[in-house]
């Protein structure tokens, strides 16, 4: 194995002697430089590892050589040694991105765990990480096992979704095919247990999660009680990960009161669970009660064009009059005009924001080949949705929102899963094309494949024919017909997918958040 290739560039390198001899004892090899022009040199002659940098040097400071270094090998990593404590200088340094700050007199020691800090520490942390999942895998696969509750279902859930964004980081791929196996296996027990429970949740024969149509009257209501303007941010077909992976970037803004899981309708598509949300009804009820607004899978024409009118309804009927706003942001320049009239939302009670970039970029995985290329896997995936949302107008509007001290709660209508194995299933020329979810009459499919709803009613769905039947892919499954069976599968294959029975589509994140 090559040696470390360190560069310590002191004027009095002289003096150093004694640490460099150190460091080559520990199997480092170390070149020296008397000053900034000296050491930039063979910084451009020579492949380093790491640099060991004086701060104090005459000619070109240890500053002014950083800024150069930065400016061709931004990369190479830089450890900045000083002998003041001034503030200025420390925020210079690390404004310029060193790896470390040390401060003289420094020992062999404090530089030997600089080095392996800044050189070992990926794999440090990939093998602490390891190790810390492999204790955890047996507690984890045996909770899986136990008769659990939808809250205990909810922790679960946000226990693999720590270790997958750990994981995710560490370069031991082999323990992400373990944990992959191990979501596979909590998604074959939690579509168990979902197949057991949901009916009876609606029908309040045993106590129940909060679900998209108790969302607004359990949790957002009690906010809206205590603050005076809210916006409730809902970012279409956002999964907990992908919260995960945008939160420390809220955070800049906003602290984390609470972060919850709650559980979204069926079929875990936006026409239902959405307008579920906004209405605080579920579809049948929806359709019954506003036979005007509510279409059904067959009907023509878009079906989520009236949750301002949902909402209202059922802020009325929660006893609420209150100012609100609703808007809907569906391309770029609906989101800047939004972000420029956020100081004049502040006069609502409650803004409601419907943000829809993350649904149109599973869709467009689904149909373009660049963003399959680009969202290859779940990671990448997950990455995509980052870099969206770090360039957003929607990170304006968060920034204005905090800027004004207004409440703001973000979560969703539904999540999304990367499906892989395809399951047959034939119907007749009127049923839907989703994927994940079929509704329809004289379906024919296998029941091992699918949660099936034989009485629409009995999930408070529409009833469009006297034989309708609801049936809900589990898992990792996605529907395709026998005709041109081969193509289809090819296809739609590891795409991302929403409307049936897995945890990343129903177990959904509702987070509440205080201005900093």
């Amino acid at each position: 194995m090559d040696k470390i290739q360190i560069l310590w560039a002191d004027d009095e390198i002289e003096l150093l002697k004694p640490h460099i001899l150190f460091l080559n004892d520990k199997g480092y090899e170390v070149t020296t430089a008397k000053s900034g022009d000296e050491a930039l040199e063979i910084i451009k002659e020579k492949d380093l590892d790491v640099v060991l940098l004086d701060e104090n040097m005459p000619g070109l400071s240890g500053l002014e050589t950083l800024t150069r270094i930065k400016a061709f090998k931004n990369s190479l990593p830089v450890i900045m040694i000083t002998k003041s404590e001034a503030e200025s200088i420390m925020e210079d340094a690390i404004g310029s991105k060193i790896s470390d700050y040390l401060i003289k007199p420094v020992n062999p020691n404090q530089i030997l765990l600089s080095l392996k800090k800044t050189l070992d520490n990926k794999r440090l942390i990939s093998e602490k990480t390891t190790t810390e999942y492999r204790k955890e895998f047996p507690q984890i696969g045996m909770t899986i096992g136990d008769n659990l509750k939808f809250a205990e279902w909810a922790e679960v859930y946000k226990k693999l979704i720590y270790w997958e964004l750990q994981i995710d980081k560490s370069s031991d791929k082999s323990m992400l095919e373990v944990l992959k196996m191990q979501k596979e296996e909590a998604n074959t027990q939690f579509f168990k247990f979902i197949e057991r429970n949901y009916v009876n949740w609606l029908h309040g024969r045993t106590p129940a999660p909060n679900m998209s149509h108790t969302l607004v009257k359990n949790k957002v209501l009690p906010e809206l009680e205590k603050n005076d303007t809210v916006f409730l941010l809902v970012i279409d077909n956002l999964r907990f990960d992908q919260w995960k992976m945008i939160e420390p970037i809220v955070t800049e803004y906003f602290k984390v009161d609470t972060e919850e899981i709650f559980y979204g309708i069926l079929p875990t598509a936006t026409q239902y669970a959405r307008n579920a949300l906004f209405s605080g009804l579920m579809p049948s009820e929806m359709e019954k009660r506003f036979p005007n607004l509510w279409l059904n899978d067959e009907d023509e024409g878009g079906k989520n064009m009236h949750e301002e009118e949902f909402m209202q309804a059922q802020m009325k009927r929660l006893g609420k009059d209150i100012k609100m706003s609703y808007n809907k942001i569906t391309n770029l320049t609906a989101g800047k005009k939004l972000a420029d009239n956020i100081p004049n939302l502040m006069q609502n009670k409650l803004n409601c924001i419907v943000y829809n970039f993350v649904d149109m970029l599973s869709h467009a995985r689904t149909d373009m080949e660049v963003i399959r290329e680009l969202a290859d896997d779940e990671p990448a995936y997950r990455s995509l949705t980052v870099s969206w949302f770090e360039h957003s107008p929607l990170l304006d509007m968060i920034r204005q929102i905090s800027e004004r001290k207004a409440r703001l709660i973000i979560t969703t209508d539904h999540g999304t899963v990367h499906v892989k194995e395809p399951a047959k299933v034939v119907g007749d020329k009127n049923v839907n094309t989703n994927l994940r979810y079929k509704s329809g009459k004289s379906l024919d499919y296998n029941k091992k494949d699918v949660f099936e709803i034989r009485n629409p009613a009995d999930a408070f769905l529409p009833k469009q024919h006297v034989s309708s039947t609801f049936i809900f892919a589990k898992e990792n499954k996605f529907f395709a017909y026998p005709n041109n069976y081969n193509h289809y599968v090819n296809y739609y294959k590891n795409t991302f997918q929403h409307g049936g029975v897995s945890m990343e589509e129903i177990l959904i994140p509702f987070v509440t958040l205080t201005a900093k």
